[in-house]
């Protein structure tokens, strides 16, 4: 582990000092005009919006990046069918990140609530919680939503007990298992919709398309989807078994596991507090944070307690700590998610108002990878009414898409936008036969028969 730290050190001070740096080099940014959309109750044609999805712009200084961005996905958000009133509206934000991010060697900073990292596409991450609590003087949930009393020590209070926001808001998530607080759209978890998982715990994508930032490729290795606040990258689900890069491509695994207990009276550590409900269908294991307990594995694709592990990746060849969006074995999100519940490195990153010091623009040149597969799913076959298109990935320009008819007149294009995973053709108007979808991904062009049934 030593030697490797000092290939990643090394490495880092390296990209410190060239524009290949994955932290300026790896954003999403818009630079068509795409606005963002989003989904009200009931109806499944997704509305336009007047604001700008995606990064608008990237900064780099020689110790920072600077990413503008409105905070909306290219994927539309909602609707949020628990109640919450919010929608996602325009951040504004600049998020200020380190470019040479450094281990803490000291006692870890907990994640808090909030932004605790930025996905490529400008959308926060948050940590596991939701501002929700145990009460354990009323014996009540407590937090700032309707209907409850505020936490001892306000919203900032430290209990026993915190609730654990992705299977006690499930309901409110939208397909792409995100939400709005206060209009600060945000996941705590993959951002990948729910019905590709392949087992499905929500039916929310059965109105509304099924989209999101990628798709969970099992035999690639995920891409890099976002930058916690202490500069570190997050992966997606899927990686190099062994650190080294060998191994062959496996599911990453969270270090954490549900606790074999039937009352809440102490945490993992053994610390007495006091008491939070019994284990129930009300409050089943998993719904408090507490509930968890971190186990060390020998094997290197288990993670360490910040949710991550230093490991070679394609963006960083020569190491880097790496944290990952983690899955259990049918794609569900698994605890701790994402990040925490501490960093592994110094936090350093926020939101700031504005640049200060000199800074040069990174003008984004990247588009499809010609070296990484992008693997296409086409459904239904055969439909009567809709065609799906949708990407096993990240898709990290856009990519069009035609529907032809068997003499190859062009009857409808659709576009997969970056940062985004599907497009779909209606086709109920359409006379039966055999058609062809057209695909054109970089200089990569592939064709799918299809047919239309009435």
């Amino acid at each position: 582990m030593r030697k490797l730290s000092l290939i990643i050190t090394l490495g880092l001070a390296a990209f410190g000092q060239a524009q290949t740096n994955p932290a300026i080099t790896s954003w999403l940014q818009n630079t068509t005009g795409l606005m963002g959309s989003h989904y009200v109750s009931g109806n499944s044609t997704a509305i336009q919006d007047a604001v700008e999805a995606n990064v608008q712009s990237v900064q780099y200084s020689s110790n920072w990046v600077y990413v503008s961005t409105n905070g909306i996905p290219a994927y539309p958000t909602g609707p949020f069918l628990d109640g919450n009133p919010s929608l996602a509206t325009d951040q504004n934000a600049i998020f200020k990140i380190p470019l040479n991010p450094v281990q803490n060697t000291g006692t870890a900073t907990t994640t808090s609530g909030g932004n605790i990292g930025i996905f490529i596409n400008g959308v926060a991450l948050f940590d596991y919680r939701d501002g929700v609590a145990w009460n354990t003087t009323t014996n009540s949930l407590c937090g700032g939503l309707p209907g409850m009393s505020p936490c001892p020590g306000g919203p900032g209070g430290s209990q026993s007990w915190n609730r654990d926001a992705v299977p006690a808001e499930k309901l409110g998530f939208d397909c792409s298992k995100g939400h709005p607080a206060m209009g600060n759209y945000h996941h705590h978890q993959n951002p990948s919709a729910f019905n590709l998982d392949l087992t499905i715990i929500s039916t929310i994508c059965d109105l509304y398309a099924a989209d999101g930032l990628y798709a969970i490729n099992p035999s690639q290795h995920s891409p890099l989807i976002g930058f916690a606040y202490d500069g570190f990258p997050i992966y997606g689900a899927y990686g190099y078994a062994n650190a080294d890069g060998t191994g062959g491509i496996v599911r990453i695994k969270s270090g954490y596991q549900l606790r074999n207990i039937t009352t809440r009276t102490v945490w993992a550590d053994g610390t007495d507090v006091a008491d939070g409900p019994v284990a129930s269908a009300t409050y089943p294991l998993g719904y408090f944070r507490e509930d968890y307990e971190f186990v060390t594995h020998p094997e290197e694709d288990y993670l360490d307690e910040h949710n991550g592990r230093f490991c070679i990746t394609p963006e960083y060849p020569a190491g880097i700590y790496c944290y990952f969006a983690t899955v259990d074995a049918n794609h569900n999100s698994a605890y701790p998610y994402a990040v925490g519940p501490t960093f592994y490195g110094v936090k350093s990153a926020g939101k700031v108002t504005s640049i200060t010091e000199a800074v040069t623009t990174y003008t984004s040149t990247a588009g499809i990878d010609e070296t990484k597969k992008i693997d296409f799913k086409v459904f239904p076959n055969p439909s009567a009414d809709i065609i799906m298109v949708q990407t096993n990935g990240l898709t990290t320009n856009e990519i069009a898409i035609d529907l032809t008819d068997a003499n190859g007149k062009v009857i409808q294009t659709q576009t997969i936008q970056k940062g985004s995973t599907i497009a779909y053709f209606n086709v109920a108007t359409l006379y039966s036969g055999t058609y062809f979808v057209h695909i054109k991904s970089g200089a990569k062009n592939a064709s799918y028969s299809i047919v239309i049934a009435e």
